[in-house]
């Protein structure tokens, strides 16, 4: 295929009701969209209140929404890309989800947020190891990379970008604190310099810790290789849907030549 239609749901936290789902999941599935993607912390609580929460909710949370998710993939033929917090005895796993009409498989986040005020790292047990190829798979022809919102900000992950020939990077997040301009350069830039679309997820709401709130503000976006941004959503709840194109893929290799200027070199 020379075009394929992706969406972004920009949503907060749905907790126990998904109910809202189908309405979107209709209106994708009507403009003809292939491949949905969700914000970070919208299938289960932000990590900071997932620490006062009984393990068995959290986990019966994420059964729940799995469950959904793989009707919804059934039903609408769609491959849907979905944080989710994993339960293992009584600790939890930071991953991501493809989910098919045929399958769930899992994409364990290798880098996580490790600062005082935001510690991922230590609340989750995700093993700390080499890095390796982030989850690659093909929609309908075009070469698809889902890469952890924080993970955005390290080289090496994106030199599969171009090892694998990706087209698109899909870029779930919880971004939050007025960092508006910043990821928005960052994802520009990367887009730009490894050829590829990008697409953004970023989830709503709000959490307080002491004196500091937590606005997590949106600003879901699909970029293009040329590192143009050619829809962006503004902090309400919607989604996006729009085309990736090959054609734009194929005219930025040829124009740019970047791959083929690091073959000369190796």
């Amino acid at each position: 295929m020379k075009t394929l239609v992706v969406a972004s749901l920009q949503l907060q936290t749905l907790g126990m009701n998904g109910s809202k789902l189908d309405f979107y999941f209709k209106n994708a599935h009507s403009k003809g969209a292939r491949l949905i993607v969700f914000g970070e912390y919208v299938l289960n609580h932000f990590y900071k209140e997932l620490a006062n929460m009984p393990v068995s909710m959290v986990r019966e949370q994420t059964d729940k929404h799995l469950t959904l998710l793989k009707s919804l993939a059934k039903l609408y033929d769609m491959t849907i890309i979905a944080p989710i917090v994993l339960c293992k005895k009584n600790h939890y796993v930071k991953a991501i989800a493809k989910i098919t009409s045929k399958q769930i498989a899992y994409y364990e986040q290798q880098i996580l947020i490790s600062y005082p005020h935001w510690d991922e790292q230590n609340f989750f047990v995700n093993d700390i190891k080499p890095l390796k190829s982030p989850m690659i798979f093909s929609v309908d022809g075009f070469r698809v990379m889902v890469m952890a919102g924080f993970e955005l900000h390290f080289p090496k992950l994106w030199e599969y970008v171009r090892e694998k020939k990706v087209d698109l990077v899909v870029l779930p997040t919880s971004s939050t604190f007025g960092s508006h301009n910043r990821w928005r350069e960052i994802i520009k830039t990367q887009a730009f310099l490894y050829g590829c679309y990008v697409l953004r997820a970023n989830r709503l709401g709000e959490y307080s810790d002491k004196d500091i709130k937590w606005r997590f503000y949106g600003d879901s976006m699909l970029v293009n290789p040329d590192g143009e941004v050619e829809m962006m959503l503004e902090d309400k709840e919607s989604m996006l849907i729009e085309e990736i194109d090959r054609r734009s893929l194929q005219e930025h290799r040829k124009v740019w030549q970047f791959e083929k200027a690091l073959q000369l070199r190796l």
